[in-house]
């Protein structure tokens, strides 16, 4: 599973920087375009860690009702 954080951390990481940087940039020139990028952007890094969670938590259950017996 280590990997697995990883990529998804990293994807995170990335999409979250990138929505920052768009929210700046709107900020800074207040071009509408920037701000749409910067939520969509955004929706996607909750995708992701939302993703991320789900995964690890039913990952967990399988994995206890797959070794439950022993």
């Amino acid at each position: 599973m280590s990997k697995f954080n990883w990529i998804m951390f990293g994807l995170a990481g990335v999409l979250g920087g990138a929505a920052l940087f768009s929210m700046t940039m709107f900020l800074a020139f207040d071009i509408n375009v920037w701000l749409k990028r910067a939520r969509a952007l955004r929706h996607w890094t909750y995708l992701v860690l939302l993703l991320w969670f789900n995964v690890e938590v039913w990952g967990r259950v399988v994995w206890t009702l797959v070794h439950w017996s022993s």
